[in-house]
């Protein structure tokens, strides 16, 4: 087992990944592309695990006790792009036009 393998197995808690029968799951394409791209980045080292899950477990508590967990790649999402802009990874502002232009469908979903 990877080193990233072992930091994502080891998310606790309200932060621990959803699953079912032990198999990670994905209600939504999205998900499982933003879950990817999280670990696909991390494995290339640009910042630590450490970093990213004190944010996901931020947005989760941000959320409230009346949370079911059925937003949990929400917070996912909302955890790696701070983490993102924070580490400098890209922009604040660049992030905002990247989502505004899928929201406007001037570009196309990638599968």
């Amino acid at each position: 087992m990877s080193e990233v393998d072992r930091e994502v197995a080891d998310l606790k808690g309200r932060a621990a990944l959803p699953r079912r029968n032990g198999e990670l799951v994905f209600n939504r394409p999205w998900e499982g592309r933003a879950f990817g791209m999280t670990v696909a980045l991390r494995s290339k080292r640009p910042y630590s695990w450490v970093a990213f899950q004190e944010r996901l477990e931020r947005e989760i508590a941000a959320a409230g006790p009346g949370d079911d967990g059925s937003h949990y790649y929400e917070r996912w999402v909302a955890a790696f792009e701070r983490l993102l802009v924070d580490e400098g990874l890209v922009g604040a502002g660049e992030l905002q036009r990247r989502a505004d232009e899928y929201r406007e469908g001037l570009r196309e979903e990638v599968f």
